[in-house]
């Protein structure tokens, strides 16, 4: 009798993108992902946080790259996209995790008290810059007959609250408008496109609202984040499509 089986998530072969990666839950997914086989492009804003990890990953005998650079800027994202092509080939899974998020310096603030560069910032980095990465990659995917695009996301767009999060919300709402239609209009081509929607994670300080919130008890992880990616981009996946995966630990934002 024969009992070999496949195991769940094969990612042999694959290429992935994943932004914002240097550290974190970007990183928790980039892991995740190079266990199942995938290689791995890894982008941030700060060169030492890619290149550290990916010369770590390296000595484990993962397949991985460093792609440093800022992906608000057009000719950044096509410089990282010609990095990836050359050293492992076309991209099959683009994972947008970069973006600003609500506990950086300046982000706090109301609608009405942004500046002008903090409103733009926003935008750029948590909506515009996944457009533009999606459009360099989509027609490729659609082209081969599978593709995997996931949004990471937070749970501030689901429900208001007093904590100067309007701008970060519209961007990240905008963003979730944009992955529910494109997944209508790339699945057919074997392309999905879903959204995973963080609580409180271990990387804000936010244990302490966890523990009292979720029914878990506890704070999201790297490694929980790892895994919802690395299920969403498998073919076990592929009737998995247009959908916001709240990953909060039961929290009552769900």
């Amino acid at each position: 009798m024969n009992n070999t089986t496949d195991p769940l998530f094969n990612l042999s072969g694959r290429v992935a993108l994943v932004t914002g990666s240097g550290q974190g839950m970007g990183l928790g997914a980039v892991r995740a992902l190079c266990r199942q086989g995938a290689s791995v492009v890894i982008n941030d804003y700060y060169p030492e946080r890619a290149e550290s990890a990916a010369a770590a990953l390296k000595a484990e005998g993962f397949s991985v790259c460093a792609a440093p650079g800022d992906i608000t800027l057009p000719e950044v994202r096509e410089q990282i996209v010609a990095t990836a092509r050359r050293e492992f080939g076309e991209i099959d899974i683009l994972v947008n995790n970069a973006g600003v998020p609500p506990g950086m310096p300046n982000s706090l603030r109301t609608f009405k008290d942004l500046g002008d560069e903090d409103f733009e910032r926003q935008l750029d980095l948590n909506l515009r810059a996944i457009l533009g990465l999606t459009r360099l990659v989509v027609d490729g995917m659609c082209e081969r007959g599978f593709g995997r695009i996931v949004i990471i996301t937070s749970e501030s767009w689901r429900n208001g609250m007093a904590m100067g999060l309007s701008n970060y919300a519209a961007a990240k709402s905008a963003a979730l408008g944009f992955m529910r239609h494109l997944a209508h209009e790339v699945g057919r081509q074997g392309v999905t496109a879903n959204a995973l929607s963080l609580g409180a994670m271990n990387n804000f300080g936010y244990d302490e609202i966890a523990k009292r919130n979720t029914a878990v008890g506890r704070a999201g992880t790297a490694d929980d984040v790892g895994a919802a990616v690395a299920y969403l981009v498998s073919n076990e996946a592929s009737w998995m499509s247009g959908q916001v995966i709240a990953l909060n630990g039961g929290s009552c934002t769900a």
